[in-house]
């Protein structure tokens, strides 16, 4: 655990994964307000990828106590740290941990990493050392989200403002499950180009 000072918000309180591939998860000044750009008090934002709340925790500080931040996370290991920090700073922030991938229908997964400590990593449907070698040794859960979201958040998605996705190169597939709910409430999109990803493959996820 650790804590730091925030401009305009007093003391932070955090969870640290102990791992060499771990950051620090130190809010800035400059951070929060690129959120605050398109995140206001009371909104609804959506943080895929959550890995252990490094940008989840900004964008609840920029929704505020009053807004919701949706924070999914399958790895079972980095999942245990996103859920410390979803318990911390309850006056200033709302962060609510999920457990689950975005994925394009409900089921079971494959999750590898290219780290031992599975810091980060993919998941697929068949075996696949795309992301790595490393396997978890069990499935993780995937969900589809919108089915998810209408089913359990409906009445926050009127306030949906913001959704990151950043999720080691299925960040299409995600955004495509997510059409329905992105052509009507119109939220920013902010998403991951990753390396691996050919120049064909990255322009199918631009358009």
């Amino acid at each position: 655990m650790g804590s730091y000072e925030l401009e305009g918000y007093g003391k932070i309180d955090y969870a640290r994964w102990l791992n060499p591939f771990a950051y620090n998860m130190v809010v800035s000044k400059e951070q929060l307000d690129f959120y605050k750009q398109f995140i206001k008090e009371g909104d609804f934002v959506i943080d895929i990828g959550a890995n252990i709340g490094d940008t989840g925790v900004p964008m609840g500080l920029a929704a505020g106590p009053t807004g919701t931040v949706l924070a999914m996370e399958p790895n079972p290991l980095i999942y245990k740290i996103l859920e410390l920090n979803a318990s911390l700073n309850k006056d200033k922030l709302n962060m609510i941990p999920l457990p689950y991938a975005a994925t394009e229908d409900d089921g079971e997964f494959f999750y590898n990493s290219s780290e031992a400590t599975f810091n980060n990593g993919g998941i697929s449907k068949e075996r696949s050392d795309f992301h790595g070698k490393f396997e978890l040794e069990n499935k993780i859960t995937g969900i589809n989200l919108e089915k998810y979201l209408k089913t359990n958040y409906p009445d926050l998605l009127a306030r949906l403002s913001y959704i990151k996705v950043d999720t080691e190169g299925y960040d299409k597939e995600i955004l495509m499950s997510l059409k329905n709910i992105i052509t009507e409430y119109r939220p920013a999109v902010m998403f991951e180009v990753f390396e691996k990803l050919d120049k064909d493959a990255r322009a199918e996820l631009y358009a």
